[in-house]
């Protein structure tokens, strides 16, 4: 069975970019759990916009991952990722040609989704000491309540590492 994680950064105030998207404001470099929880995941999945922002760091950098972007136009597949149109039949069928640990990259529509389906497994919030005061929020339009377990907390430097388990 396939295991769906959440790992993500966000601002000390929830936000995981600004309004524009633009995400300069995470640390450039700084100790942190990423290299360990890469090597972890055979799979990253996320929405098109998110693509579309990753594309925009230059070179794709999941290559060595099979890759699942979720958009809601036909696209044909290209070098790096399956595009996906029917996110219910994904899930539905047991997340067909994906590997066992699933990044769950985002963005927030997605990982909404996702959770809504009650699909998603653990959750991995790295908090970056900066208010952004206004942005994109990690967690949008939650219609039901969800329980989590805190599995641990981790610190690196200035940031702090959440790490849940939702509850059955």
């Amino acid at each position: 069975m396939a295991k769906i994680l959440v790992y993500i950064a966000t601002s000390l105030d929830g936000f995981v970019a600004r309004e524009n998207g633009s995400i300069g404001w995470l640390p450039e470099s700084s100790e942190s759990s990423y290299g360990d929880f890469y090597k972890s995941i055979d799979t990253v999945i996320m929405g098109k916009i998110t693509y579309d922002q990753v594309l925009t760091f230059g070179e794709y950098p999941y290559k060595d991952k099979k890759s699942f972007v979720f958009t809601r136009t036909s696209r044909s597949d290209d070098d790096n990722v399956e595009f996906v149109s029917d996110l219910g039949r994904f899930v539905k069928d047991g997340f067909p040609r994906a590997g066992k640990n699933i990044w769950l990259v985002g963005g927030p529509k997605i990982i909404t989704s996702f959770l809504k389906m009650g699909v998603v497994d653990e959750i991995i919030i790295t908090v970056i000491p900066v208010l952004l005061g206004a942005g994109i929020s990690l967690f949008q339009n939650i219609e039901n309540e969800t329980k989590f377990d805190l599995v641990k907390t981790e610190k690196y430097d200035q940031l702090v590492d959440l790490h849940y388990k939702v509850s059955k």
